[in-house]
């Protein structure tokens, strides 16, 4: 029997399998929260992000710790080798009462303290890519704002987020109650993104009124 000419050498020896590079895994992952340790890490997190915003407005009334510890809200977060460096509750459309059409809202995102612009980077980058792969045009997002939008602290914090992309669409009643800036960011896939940032979040669903805001 003929050898095929591929798989022998001129001297009549087996040449060698192809050799290819394994891929790469995502240097972070964003995913939704699984177990209560999962959970009860991320009420942690916003526990010490509230204490860590030394004159940034906190919520006065939400319990927000609590919709991390909630199963049903399905929070997610952002991991880098297991770490928790942020979370947030990814929803759809969930009546905000603000912008035009359908949009990804990320409610009560916390950012691990110290890093909050990097991390917000990579949240900003998930988010247009997940929005648009969901369908939907728009992100949308609510941070606390209990003075003029262009008077620090917050005003530092929207000069970075538009920075960033996030377009500012003015102030007004956030989900809880309290005075918040409005934010809105295009939805935008982003191909090679996952070679950066896994993604094992569920498909948002639409969110009652009663949930947690940004």
């Amino acid at each position: 029997m003929n050898r095929h000419p591929a798989t022998t050498t001129h001297q009549g020896r087996p040449t060698a399998a192809p050799f290819t590079t394994p891929p790469l895994a995502a240097v972070y992952e964003m995913r939704t929260l699984r177990t209560d340790a999962e959970r009860e890490e991320a009420a942690a997190l916003v526990q010490d992000r509230q204490l860590a915003m030394r004159g940034l407005p906190v919520p006065a009334q939400a319990d927000v710790p609590a919709h991390f510890r909630n199963p049903q809200t399905k929070p997610a977060g952002l991991f880098e080798d297991g770490k928790l460096l942020a979370c947030m509750i990814p929803q759809r459309d969930p009546g905000l009462g603000w912008g035009e059409g359908p949009c990804l809202f990320l409610g009560c995102v916390h950012t691990l303290p110290d890093q909050p612009d990097d991390i917000m980077r990579l949240i900003t980058l998930w988010a247009s890519d997940f929005a648009a792969r969901q369908g939907l045009p728009a992100v949308r997002a609510e941070a606390l704002a209990r003075h003029p939008l262009d008077a620090d602290p917050i005003a530092a914090l929207l000069r970075r987020l538009t920075d960033m992309g996030w377009v500012i669409r003015g102030s007004g009643t956030g989900r809880e109650g309290e005075r918040v800036a409005r934010l809105e960011l295009a939805a935008e896939q982003r191909p090679g993104l996952s070679t950066l940032i896994a993604c094992r979040v569920h498909a948002p669903e639409t969110a009652p009124d009663d949930r947690g805001s940004a």
